[in-house]
């Protein structure tokens, strides 16, 4: 005798659930020759440190994997194909108090289902002067920071969260809102977040990568089921982003303690199946994967060569 359907019980398929995006990247750099597979970082415990004043009377500050617009190195435009080029390797900060054009052309974010036509879904800095004028912050820091996407974990740690560290508390930042786009990219931002954390600054990851945020331990972590690239919200949609921002800030004065997620209650569409696409070799032709072969070894020589510059 059969039970009810999945229809009948109202079940959503078993692909809307969030993207397992460490498997994906497994698979997918396999497929196309690279047979060792990438070790992500692995935590159990994460350090916590607890608000030490009210958000209200607090300086926040931005860290973000962006990079800095350079019209030297290539298209870097909405929808551009992955630039190498336009990557950093060293840690940057800039003025809150400008305007900046910050973009994601150097990152493995979903390109098949967002443009990358907002800057406001990885860069929320607007928001969060919202939250200054609105008195739900106190401050925004005088300055943010660009954390470079390095698939060394040793140089994260050792170097580049370090440095993140000095310059947060040169500024004397309480609290720093941290937001990934690509898989490594959240990698980055987990491991930055407990280093801030374990030297006493309060921090919360807004991502999408779920699986690689917790299974590195980030303290704080709001999981926005969306594509990569989309941390802050949705594109073009200023409320979707104000709540992204405002939840983000709740976790950070109701986390109970480390290793705490919050999933934000936004959906990014009806139709769950974008899911089903960011790098699924299950859909790949022999050719394709060819294609994407050869394209990161050149992107590989391109990291080589502004590495050593």
């Amino acid at each position: 005798m059969s039970g009810p359907s999945d229809d009948q019980l109202d079940f959503a398929p078993d692909y809307d659930s969030p993207v397992p995006y460490m498997q994906r990247t497994r698979e997918y750099y396999a497929a196309i020759g690279y047979t060792t597979p990438y070790r992500w970082a692995h935590y159990v415990d994460a350090p916590f440190q607890p608000l030490k004043k009210p958000l209200a009377q607090s300086r926040v500050t931005i860290v973000t994997t962006a990079a800095q617009y350079d019209p030297t190195k290539g298209d870097q435009g909405p929808g551009a194909a992955y630039n190498g080029s336009a990557k950093f390797y060293k840690v940057y900060d800039d003025d809150t108090s400008k305007q900046h054009d910050l973009r994601i052309s150097h990152i493995g974010y979903d390109r098949k289902h967002t443009t990358a036509t907002d800057s406001g879904t990885w860069f929320p800095l607007p928001q969060l002067l919202k939250a200054r004028a609105s008195g739900r912050i106190g401050e925004v820091a005088p300055r943010f920071f660009g954390a470079p996407t390095n698939r060394s974990h040793r140089v994260t740690i050792d170097v580049d969260a370090p440095d993140i560290l000095a310059r947060c508390l040169a500024d004397k930042v309480d609290v720093a809102v941290i937001v990934p786009n690509c898989p490594v990219c959240h990698q980055t931002s987990a491991l930055v977040a407990r280093h801030l954390e374990a030297n006493g600054i309060g921090t919360v990851v807004m991502g999408c990568a779920k699986d690689i945020v917790e299974y590195a331990a980030a303290p704080r972590f709001l999981f926005s089921d969306f594509p990569l690239g989309n941390s802050a919200g949705k594109p073009h949609d200023l409320e979707s982003q104000a709540l992204t921002l405002e939840l983000a800030l709740r976790l950070l004065e109701s986390a109970p303690g480390a290793h705490t997620t919050m999933q934000s209650p936004l959906r990014w569409s009806e139709d769950a199946s974008w899911k089903l696409d960011y790098n699924n070799v299950s859909q790949m032709s022999p050719e394709e994967l060819a294609r994407r072969r050869a394209e990161f070894d050149k992107q590989k020589e391109i990291a080589r060569s502004n590495r050593a510059a």
